[in-house]
């Protein structure tokens, strides 16, 4: 074919793009564990994820959800944590444990050729984890001193308090750790959320790369014929307290030259219809780095490196939160400034084209989230865990090029208003 090399080729737009979800195959093993998985990708890896309702959200005693992420791989009753370190690093075998405020996660990266050495091991720590004493000793140790480490930063305290005063510091979203938790860690804690909470036939699995019938059917055979009752758990259910407007100031370091500034409220799940345009909206007032907030904080003002405004969502409710450091001087004027900037939101109107570019920007970066088998798989996961379906990333999708700058102006005046914030300085 030949090309015509004195004219341009033509630009589009993101926002021109049609986005697809790929399917991802469903089936159930032989006890009864769902597995979802996809065949994607040209290189000879895999990615296997074994998910959990093992968050803070379900932990019986403070902090033993984290323990157990944390020493879930340290020993079960045949083998010791360094037999278990050895093994996975013989075969090139990543395995990670993580634990969120909802759901906890085991990773597993390998070759293809050595899942069939690797998943007897994964079992093993799902089935048989005894998280010895010394182990957990260990642990104690030194999440005590890097949490004495953590709280001599600014912004660690900011990050702790803000989500407190939104939710109470005895709601799981708000719970920080403190140190006499850590040290009132014991072991029965730890084995009595990972008999309940990681009990297996509560998992889903999820497995992408290059993958087929032969690794189902792997999977199924260890981890389908493990057959016992489901632990069923109770629900918790925890109440957010009344909405009571704080602010606070706090001096962690007298002789601090920089400050933290967290500016938080209470925001809904992704279940909720405002979930997806208020997703454009925070992107265009603190979500990127062209955002109004960059502009005026600190381009023109020059307050501070880079501020961002994000929502977080939860299963159960979720917050949207900005958050910045800038020099103690300034304080007080860049608070001041994100006020101005909400006020703006609500009172004038947005120009198509800074939407458009918000829109641009946005789904380009969707674009690289649905390139490659693993960043696929984990966009399924999260729509799977939390009880939505391929529709809904298809409504997203038409919510994020659609909506219209009155209906983005109606929802700041709703959610951008300086009541509605906690606020949270600490130095």
């Amino acid at each position: 074919m030949n090309v015509n090399r004195t004219q341009a080729p033509t630009v589009h737009d993101a926002i021109d793009f049609e986005y697809f979800l790929p399917d991802i195959n469903a089936t159930v093993l032989d006890n009864g564990i769902p597995l979802y998985w996809l065949n994607a990708g040209v290189q000879d890896v895999v990615e296997v994820d074994w998910a959990f309702p093992a968050g803070i959200w379900y932990e019986a005693n403070p902090g033993a959800a984290n323990a157990v992420a944390a020493l879930l791989k340290n020993g079960t009753s045949t083998l010791s944590a360094h037999q278990i370190n050895e093994a996975l690093e013989f075969y090139g075998a990543s395995l990670k444990v993580n634990t969120g405020n909802d759901f906890s996660t085991l990773s597993l990266h390998c070759l293809c050729k050595h899942l069939p050495s690797v998943l007897p091991i994964v079992f093993q720590l799902l089935t048989d984890a005894v998280f010895p004493e010394s182990e957990l000793q260990i642990f104690k140790t030194n999440a005590i001193q890097r949490l004495s480490v953590n709280l001599k930063q600014c912004e660690f305290v900011a990050n702790q308090r803000i989500d407190a005063l939104l939710f109470g510091e005895d709601h799981p979203y708000g719970r920080f750790t403190k140190k006499e938790v850590l040290e009132n860690l014991q072991r029965e804690m730890l084995v009595v959320h990972y008999n309940r909470q990681y009990a297996l036939l509560n998992a889903k699995i999820f497995m992408a790369g290059h993958v087929g019938q032969e690794q189902v059917n792997l999977v199924n055979k260890l981890f389908g014929s493990f057959k016992t009752a489901p632990v069923l758990s109770t629900l918790p259910n925890y109440n957010i307290p009344p909405f009571n407007l704080q602010k606070e100031h706090i001096v962690n370091d007298n002789e601090g030259v920089q400050g933290a500034i967290r500016i938080g409220s209470i925001f809904p799940n992704r279940h909720h219809p405002h979930y997806a345009p208020m997703v454009v909206l925070n992107t265009l007032f603190g979500g990127y780095f062209g955002s109004r907030l960059m502009s005026n904080i600190r381009e023109d003002k020059g307050y501070t490196y880079g501020i961002y405004s994000s929502i977080t969502p939860y299963v159960n409710s979720g917050s949207l939160i900005i958050q910045t450091e800038a020099g103690r001087d300034v304080l007080e004027a860049a608070v001041n400034e994100v006020y101005f900037e909400m006020e703006k939101l609500c009172t004038e109107d947005i120009s198509q084209d800074e939407l458009l570019l918000v829109k641009n920007y946005l789904l380009g970066n969707l674009l690289g989230d649905l390139d490659g088998p693993f960043s696929i798989l984990q966009r399924w996961r999260t729509l799977i865990m939390i009880g939505f379906t391929k529709e809904h990333f298809t409504n997203n999708i038409h919510i994020y090029k659609t909506v219209t700058p009155a209906q983005l102006k109606q929802l700041a005046g709703h959610y951008y208003v300086k009541s509605r914030f906690h606020e949270v300085v600490v130095v």
